[in-house]
């Protein structure tokens, strides 16, 4: 937990809340964070639950680490994690198997406000490459607008990509094992699901059951599997996607560390599931049993 992202703080939480529901349930489990400790002192530890997000932590650096020194862990492998952060080339995959995922453009020397309007439309979303939690993303609705959102993607990561906005309903799909639970349906104010109301207002709200067809759901929840296993993901994680009036729909986004806070999706619906908060992590941290670092 922790470690020296933009995503610290929200990892402590995560953390905590991991450490104590371990604690609850009788497993000797202790805190550890790369930005205070040597990585090599965690070979005293059994295994470990990784809660670290954004880089160094969901990026494949801690992965390759602790199968250097033969520590089992949660969630993907090296090879998924640095793809699965990687935004464009998440797409790129996708795209060449079949799973729905939004228009982009990675913006380069070249690249000007105008072609982007012109090939995306507006509004559209500027974001870095290799950032979660919404951290340097806006959504710019006109065109003179975008190069200050370029520039602030900038700020947090040299690669940027330019995605089409995607308008209806926000859902995510939590998956576990080989299973993907319950739709979540997001509705953040004025549809603004950033870093803020993701994690620290009681203004976004969360429905699941989503209330969506239920035929619908199956579809979507099948994609998400197709969408995890192409990217060669393990253990957990989650995907979100977009829904459209028409009924098609695009997947945004595979996080292979996924938030535990209160606020967050994939103890939801495993609540709606059935399982509680205690079981999850314990469902989680059971998946390093029998594995010896990389698979």
């Amino acid at each position: 937990m922790g470690g020296r992202s933009a995503e610290r703080e929200i990892s402590l939480i995560s953390g905590k809340a991991v450490l104590g529901a371990l604690q609850a349930a009788g497993v000797d489990a202790h805190a550890f964070d790369p930005a205070e400790r040597d990585i090599v002192e965690i070979r005293a530890y059994d295994r470990a639950f990784v809660v670290l997000h954004g880089r160094g932590g969901e990026d494949g650096t801690i992965q390759g680490a602790l199968e250097t020194l033969g520590v089992p862990y949660t969630g993907s492998g090296v090879m998924a994690s640095a793809l699965c952060l990687d935004k464009w080339r998440t797409k790129l995959v996708w795209q060449s198997c079949g799973v729905p995922t939004p228009r982009h453009v990675l913006l380069d020397a070249s690249s000007d406000a105008a072609g982007l309007r012109d090939t995306l439309g507006l509004p559209l979303v500027i974001k870095p490459v290799h950032e979660g939690s919404t951290i340097g993303l806006t959504k710019v609705q006109r065109i003179e607008d975008i190069p200050a959102a370029v520039a602030l993607a900038r700020r947090h990561d040299d690669l940027v990509l330019a995605e089409e906005f995607v308008a209806g309903q926000e859902l995510t799909v939590a998956i576990l094992g080989d299973e993907a639970l319950p739709l979540v349906r997001i509705e953040a104010p004025q549809g603004n699901y950033d870093y803020q109301n993701k994690y620290f207002t009681d203004d976004t709200k969360y429905f699941c059951p989503a209330g969506i067809d239920a035929a619908m759901e199956r579809r979507i929840q099948s994609d998400a599997l197709t969408a995890f296993r192409v990217l060669g993901c393990r253990g957990w994680g989650r995907a979100d996607a977009i829904l459209r009036s028409d009924g098609s729909y695009s997947f945004l986004e595979m996080n292979t560390v996924p938030g535990m806070t209160g606020h967050s999706l994939v103890p939801m619906a495993a609540r709606q599931k059935g399982i509680d908060f205690p079981a999850l992590v314990l469902r989680i941290l059971s998946s390093t049993l029998g594995r010896g670092g990389a698979p």
